[in-house]
């Protein structure tokens, strides 16, 4: 998703990504977690990306460079070595596990759907919603500045 030039494709690819990584919570159990990802992320968040990128013409801007320079050979060689590291401090490192108020025993009990829905929708209800209203916010925003900059250009 990262190399592509073209924002259209980035998105997809984004699709993708969030995909896979709906298939690792339904490994991992979190089946509500897994649906909730392809569900918000890779519907709702991302058609409104792809809808925002449409928008504002992102494409007329692409410029593709293929020539090769030091800034771009310094740029790959920083990436390899923190990948590197990344990798080295991931294999290495141990953080045992705090237990916390939901033991596996407790959540087999009420259910894996249940409980993180109710968690949403009860406790963490206000920032649930702080979090929409702001989405949508910048959505309006978006629709707003690009409102502006068409009838300036006609």
């Amino acid at each position: 998703m990262v190399t592509r030039k073209n924002p259209i494709h980035s998105a997809l690819w984004l699709i993708v990504s969030f995909c896979t990584l709906a298939v690792i919570y339904l490994m991992l159990n979190a089946q509500f977690i897994a649906v909730a990802q392809v569900m918000v992320y890779a519907g709702a968040i991302m058609m409104l990306i792809i809808f925002v990128i449409m928008l504002v013409h992102l494409e007329k801007d692409i410029v593709s460079e293929r020539r090769f320079s030091a800034t771009k050979f310094v740029g790959g060689f920083v990436t390899v070595i923190l990948l590197l590291e990344i990798l080295l401090v991931s294999l290495s490192y141990h953080i045992p596990g705090m237990e916390g108020v939901y033991t596996p025993e407790t959540v087999d009990s009420i259910g894996n759907v249940r409980l993180v829905g109710g968690l949403l929708y009860g406790q963490y209800l206000f920032p649930f919603e702080i979090a929409s209203i702001l989405l949508l916010v910048g959505i309006v925003g978006a629709v707003v500045l690009v409102r502006g900059r068409r009838k300036g250009n006609s």
